[in-house]
C-alpha cells in the first residue's frame, strides 16, 4: 500500500526524470567534449569515457538490495546529493597535473550513483502511480527526460562554450561549467524532496523472493535467447562507436581532420538541433510501430538508424567550411536514429515478457550497455590509426551486422501493435 501519494504527478514526475537524465548525459556525453576541450587523446576518450558505462550494464546486480534496505525516495535522494557532490568534485580538480586520472574517478563514482538513481527513481514511478497512471505518464516521463538531455548536451555545453570565450582558459571554462551542474543537482534534489510523495512499501520476505539465479537462468533459457542477445549487442554497433567521436571530429582543427568547430557550436548542434530531431524520430517511430507492428518497421527502422553514418564519410572527405553542413548531417542522423531506436527498444520490451519482466528488462538493458560500451572503448584507437576519413568508412561498413541481425532476429511481428479493442 502506498502513502500520501495524493501529490500531483504533474508536479514531481518532470523534476524527477529531469534529475535522471542529466547526470548521465553529463557523464556519458558531456565529458567526451570537456575532455577533448583539454587536450586528451582520441584514443583515451574513446576507451575510458566508453567504460562509464559499466554501472548501467551491472546494475542489475545490485539492484535488490534497493527492495531489501530503505525506500525508494530515500535512495533517490541519497543517490543525487552524491551526484551534486560528484560534479563539484569535478570542477575543483580540473586544474590538477593528474585531472584526467582524478576526475574520472569523480565520473566513475557518479556512474554508479546516477544508474542507482535510475532504479530508484523508476521504481518510485512504478509504487506511487497506478497502471492507467503510469501509461498516461510515460509520456510526460520520456518528454522530461529528453528535456534533461537537451540541457546537458546543449545548455550546459553551450554555457562551457561561452566561458572558454570569455575566459579563455578551458580548464577554468569546465571547472566553473561542473560547479555549475554541482549547483543545478543540488536545486534538483531540493524539488524532489518537496515534491515527491512518501510512499509506504510493502517488502518482500526472503521466502517469497525469487533468487537471483532463478531470474538469471530464467533469462537465459528463453526461446532464441542467443539470437535476442546478439541483436541487443550488434543492432547499434556502428552507431556505437560513431557516437563517441563525432564531437571530437567536430572539434578537432581542420588540419587535423577535423571540422574546427567551437564548443558552443557543438552544444548547439547536439544539444538543440541534434536533441530536437531524436525526440521526433523517437515519437514517430512509435507512431508507426503501433499502427503497424515491429515487423512491418524493423529492417525501415535499421536502414533508418544507419544510413545517415554515410553523412559523416562525406563531412571527413571534404571539410566543408559553412555550419549548414554538420547540421544538416546531424538532424538526418539524430531523426533516424530516433526513429530506428524505436524498433529496438520495442524488441528489448519483448525480450523481457514473461515472468520476471522488470528485472529480465533490466538485464536486457544491461546487455544494451554493453552493446555500447565495448566498440565506444577501442573507437578512438581505431580513429587514431584509420584517421578520420577512414574511420567514418569504417563505421559504415560495423552497420552491416545490424542489417543481419535486423533479417535474423526472432519475434511477433505484430509485436507492439495496439489492439483493436
Amino acid at each position: 500500500m502506498s502513502q500520501n501519494t495524493s501529490k500531483n504527478p504533474w508536479l514531481w514526475v518532470p523534476p524527477l526524470y529531469l534529475t535522471e537524465s542529466i547526470p548521465y548525459v553529463i557523464i556519458i556525453t558531456v565529458s567526451v567534449i570537456m575532455y577533448k576541450s583539454l587536450g586528451i587523446s582520441n584514443s583515451d576518450i574513446g576507451l575510458y569515457t566508453s567504460f562509464l558505462y559499466l554501472p548501467w550494464v551491472i546494475k542489475p546486480i545490485w539492484s535488490p538490495i534497493l527492495e531489501l534496505f530503505g525506500n525508494k525516495k530515500q535512495w533517490y535522494l541519497s543517490m543525487q546529493l552524491i551526484l551534486a557532490a560528484v560534479f563539484l568534485g569535478v570542477g575543483l580538480t580540473t586544474g590538477l597535473n593528474q585531472f584526467f586520472t582524478v576526475t574520472l574517478a569523480f565520473f566513475w563514482m557518479g556512474a554508479f550513483a546516477s544508474a542507482t538513481n535510475d532504479i530508484a527513481s523508476d521504481g518510485m514511478y512504478l509504487l506511487a502511480l497506478k497502471p492507467d497512471q503510469q501509461s498516461f505518464f510515460v509520456g510526460l516521463r520520456s518528454t522530461f527526460y529528453r528535456v534533461g538531455m537537451i540541457t546537458g548536451q546543449g545548455l550546459i555545453v553551450i554555457v562551457a562554450g561561452n566561458l572558454e570565450t570569455s575566459l579563455g582558459d578551458p580548464t577554468k571554462a569546465w571547472s566553473w561549467t561542473m560547479i555549475i551542474v554541482a549547483g543545478l543537482m543540488l536545486v534538483l534534489t531540493l524539488i524532489n524532496w518537496i515534491t515527491t510523495p512518501n510512499i509506504k512499501e510493502e517488502r518482500i520476505t526472503k521466502e517469497e523472493q525469487p533468487s537471483f539465479g532463478k531470474v538469471f537462468a530464467t533469462f537465459f533459457n528463453k526461446k532464441n535467447i542467443g539470437l535476442s542477445l546478439a541483436f541487443v549487442l550488434l543492432y547499434r554497433l556502428g552507431e556505437s562507436q560513431l557516437v563517441k567521436m563525432a564531437s571530437p571530429f567536430f572539434l578537432d582543427e581542420r588540419a587535423e581532420g577535423g571540422l574546427g568547430l567551437s564548443v558552443t557550436d557543438v552544444g548547439y548542434l547536439y544539444g538543440t538541433l541534434g536533441v530536437i530531431s531524436l525526440l521526433i524520430g523517437g515519437i514517430l517511430g512509435g507512431v508507426v510501430i503501433s499502427r503497424d507492428g515491429l515487423g512491418k518497421w524493423m529492417m525501415p527502422m535499421a536502414i533508418a538508424i544507419n544510413a545517415p553514418n554515410l553523412g559523416y564519410v562525406f563531412l571527413s572527405w571534404n571539410q566543408p567550411e559553412s555550419f549548414i553542413n554538420p547540421a544538416i548531417v546531424v538532424i538526418i542522423e539524430q531523426l533516424g536514429y530516433g526513429f530506428g531506436f524505436a524498433a529496438y527498444m520495442v524488441f528489448l520490451i519483448y525480450l523481457a515478457e514473461g515472468l520476471f519482466k522488470t528485472a529480465h528488462y533490466a538485464l536486457a538493458t544491461g546487455f544494451m550497455a554493453m552493446g555500447m560500451m565495448f566498440p565506444g572503448m577501442v573507437s578512438g584507437y581505431i580513429q587514431e590509426w584509420l584517421g578520420y576519413p577512414g574511420f567514418f568508412v569504417w563505421v559504415v561498413i560495423a552497420t552491416i551486422p545490424s542489417f543481419l541481425m535486423a533479417y535474423l532476429a526472432k519475434y511477433p511481428k505484430e509485436f507492439g501493435k495496439k489492439s483493436e479493442s
